[in-house]
């Protein structure tokens, strides 16, 4: 049960800081809550490099 919330908490930090960077679907247009953990780490990850490139 503890590990399901710390998951829950991590997919938390990972959709809001996507939905601030303004990241709202995949490009096949699934929803943020749809994706799993490492789905929405991986995202992340390639939001935070370009706002770098482009920043």
């Amino acid at each position: 049960m503890i590990l399901r919330k710390r998951v829950e908490l991590e997919k938390d930090f990972y959709k809001n800081e996507l939905l601030k960077m303004e990241y709202f679907k995949t490009p096949e247009g699934l929803q943020l809550y749809e994706l799993t953990l490492s789905e929405l780490e991986n995202i992340y990850e390639s939001e935070k490099v370009k706002g770098e490139i482009n920043g």
